[in-house]
């Protein structure tokens, strides 16, 4: 982790730091003027390039690390994985020495640092995201994180989302971790979900003959389900399943006397869902063109309320 520090400091920070310092295994030591603060932990080099892997950089990518230490993430996501992108951290002196390590690796064109606060920064230019912050700085992330272009990728080193569940979690072992004592670390990878609950309403025709569909989604970050109204029917879809923003799933339901299976696969862009449906029966066997708009929106994913969340502006890495 990189030093972690608080933008106000009160008996409640201080709480929440000695429970987030617990839980992460770090000890608390009085910086000067008498405020908490966490020592700086580099992420192990081994473990770096592992959550690279398992997000899959490439030159096409850009790469926001936040809370950037000595910068061994984009730095290496630059050099090793060929893609562009900036850290931040509100250490001074983390600032400088990436700076120099960048330019030790010959990668100075294709990244850069910032002294920022992670929570005033813009993410919008990211298609990747890692971090490796106390569990509470995580939380309060979430809710940023989730409004992030869907299929945006987010990688955390040892601290999840709660009740966000994962697309992938790794467990790796680090002779690195803890200053050479080695150790175990967590690797949690995430896609951003595009925002699919509420009501879906399209047409088209299945041999000859026109259908009108409709379908409420319910949605829990990347989980979803739901049914469909067709023919008086209600009928609920199976295999349902959302991976940023491409989301498929199916459905057997009555047409004309005969049973016939609909298979949909689609990509979201705002109100508007765009794809092919494979329909086969008896009687029908097509691929056709499904356009699908929503009609009424439903819920967020839910996001948790804590009346004690404090505000880090500085992480671990």
């Amino acid at each position: 982790m990189q030093s972690t520090s608080c933008d106000r400091v009160s008996s409640v920070v201080r709480r929440c730091l000695t429970a987030a310092a617990a839980v992460s295994g770090l000890a608390l030591a009085p910086a000067w003027g008498g405020e908490p603060s966490v020592p700086y932990v580099p992420t192990p080099q081994d473990v770096v390039e592992r959550m690279l892997q398992i997000a899959k950089v490439t030159p096409r990518d850009y790469v926001i690390d936040l809370g950037s230490g000595d910068g061994r993430i984009v730095i290496t996501a630059a050099r090793k994985f060929g893609a562009r992108g900036f850290g931040v951290d509100l250490n001074p002196q983390r600032i400088t020495e990436s700076v120099e390590n960048a330019r030790k690796a010959g990668v100075s064109d294709k990244v850069a640092f910032y002294q920022r606060d992670l929570f005033e920064t813009d993410l919008s230019e990211a298609t990747v995201i890692t971090m490796y912050l106390l569990p509470r700085v995580n939380l309060e992330l979430r809710p940023r994180l989730l409004q992030l272009k869907p299929g945006t990728r987010l990688v955390s080193h040892d601290f999840s989302m709660e009740e966000w569940k994962p697309d992938t979690h790794v467990t790796v072992e680090s002779k690195d971790k803890y200053g050479g004592a080695g150790g175990r670390s967590e690797i949690y990878f995430w896609i951003v979900p595009a925002q699919v609950s509420g009501t879906w309403q399209w047409q088209f025709p299945v041999a000859g003959k026109p259908h009108s569909y409709e379908v409420t989604l319910e949605q829990r970050f990347q989980e979803i389900s739901g049914s469909v109204r067709l023919g008086g029917r209600t009928i609920r879809v199976q295999g349902a399943r959302l991976r940023g923003d491409e989301i498929r799933f199916n459905f057997t339901a009555e047409l004309d006397g005969a049973p016939v299976k609909h298979e949909f696969t689609g990509k979201v862009e705002a109100d508007t869902i765009a794809g092919t449906v494979a329909v086969s029966g008896a009687r029908v066997t097509a691929q056709i063109e499904w356009n699908a708009r929503r009609t009424v929106r439903g819920a967020a994913a839910p996001v948790r309320a804590d009346p004690y969340a404090v505000r880090f502006v500085e992480t671990p890495k």
